[in-house]
Parts: structure tokens; C-alpha cells; sequence
């Protein structure tokens, strides 16, 4: 998987993480540290540009679930806690849609993936770049 960073200007900027490829065991926790990294430059707003991902696994939803814990300014997941990190994360997702974390152009097997772990309702999807930045 390839990740790239770029910095966008709405009411407040935002961190756009373009991931392209497969989001997997192998990669999550580069996508988290990348994010980290956003975040101690002071990236409060992050887009996740999901047009080029082609799949993601149960590690990508810890990934993000993990980028919205950090975009609320609270610790990600501890990776070592196995399944509590998933007992977490289904508790988490009646707290709603996140404000400091959205995702760009998921495709429709990643959406499909959204919708059977409920994070669909955690997480608000745009198809539209400008009113995605402009959401924040």
C-alpha cells in the first residue's frame, strides 16, 4: 500500500491521507503512524482519501477507529489488547459521526465493509473532495 500526506485549507486544515492499494495486517499501523506524525505537526482534521483503496480488513477499521481516537486527542488503541480493541471500537460506534475525521471516495467493497461492522454510522462518507474539506 502507498500513502501519501497533503494539507488542504477549509475553515481549518485538514490532513488529507491519500491510501492507495490494500489497507491490511501488513500496513495499518504505518497508516496510524503517519497519522500520528499529522498529528504532532498539528493536524486536528483528517480526511482519509479512500479512491484508490481496493481493500481493507479488520486492521484498516482499527486504523481508522484508531485515527479518530487520536483526532478527539485521546490515546489509539494499544495493538498488544487483541479483541478488547474491537469490543472498544463496537462501543464507540453509538457515540455517532466523528467531526475530525472523514473519509473521501470509498470504494464499494470498502463501503460494504463499513456497513458489516456498523462503522458507516461512525464515520461520514463524501464523494466530493471540496464539501468533504469544507465539512470541518
Amino acid at each position: 500500500m502507498e500513502i501519501s500526506t497533503e494539507t488542504a485549507q477549509g475553515r481549518v486544515p485538514v490532513a488529507i491521507l491519500v491510501l492507495v492499494g490494500e489497507l491490511d495486517a501488513s500496513n495499518f499501523e504505518t497508516v496510524i503512524a503517519e497519522a500520528q506524525s499529522c498529528y504532532a505537526s498539528g493536524s486536528r482534521a483528517f480526511l482519509m482519501d479512500m479512491s484508490g483503496l481496493t481493500f481493507m480488513s479488520s486492521s484498516g477499521i482499527v486504523a481508522l477507529h484508531s485515527i479518530a481516537l487520536l483526532a478527539r486527542g485521546e490515546k489509539p488503541h494499544n495493538l498488544e489488547s487483541g479483541w478488547s480493541v474491537f469490543h472498544s471500537i463496537d462501543q464507540d460506534i453509538a457515540s455517532g459521526f466523528q467531526r475530525h475525521i472523514k473519509l473521501l471516495n470509498p470504494q464499494p467493497r470498502i463501503i460494504q465493509t463499513l456497513k458489516k461492522t456498523g462503522m458507516d454510522r461512525f464515520f461520514e462518507v463524501f464523494t466530493d473532495r471540496q464539501a468533504a474539506i469544507d465539512s470541518f
